[in-house]
């Protein structure tokens, strides 16, 4: 009877690695810094300021996806959504570019391939606030609070 192959899978119940996680910290600093200094020619990066929220690795390290922010998003002169799809089109079109860039600044055996996502984590924050927001949901809460007393 051969013996069980344990791996670990990215999206498995037991989550990422350490290693994972480490070397994702490592390179959203890098990117951040990368699109910070570097001059990408698109006109749809110009002039706008990205943050990078969250980087997820595979488990072999070689493919990341790259969360990301326009900053000014939730003000007045926020991005549209429109406007956010083209510049994560930008951000992709130009991800090889921005991966050859990022292997000078990071230290490891292979520099992983990029795709960039639209973080909407920060919309379903606000979308969760805004129900708890609500009259109702707020009358509920407080009646759940009293049941327990």
């Amino acid at each position: 009877m051969g013996r069980k192959q344990h791996t670990r899978n990215a999206s498995g119940p037991q989550g990422p690695s350490q290693r994972q996680l480490r070397a994702g910290e490592l390179i959203r600093h890098a990117l951040v810094e990368v699109l910070r200094e570097e001059e990408i020619h698109d006109e749809a990066l110009k002039n706008v300021s990205v943050t990078v929220t969250e980087v997820r690795l595979s488990p072999d390290l070689k493919h990341a996806i790259c969360f990301v922010e326009p900053l000014g998003a939730g003000v007045a002169d926020a991005p549209t959504a429109g406007h956010v799809n083209e510049i994560i089109k930008a951000l992709n079109a130009h991800a090889k570019f921005l991966r050859g860039v990022l292997g000078k600044h990071i230290d490891m055996k292979f520099t992983p391939d990029l795709k960039f996502r639209h973080d909407e984590s920060f919309e379903a924050a606000e979308r969760l606030n805004r129900l708890l927001d609500d009259p109702r949901v707020r009358a509920d809460i407080e009646q759940a609070d009293e049941d327990e007393d």
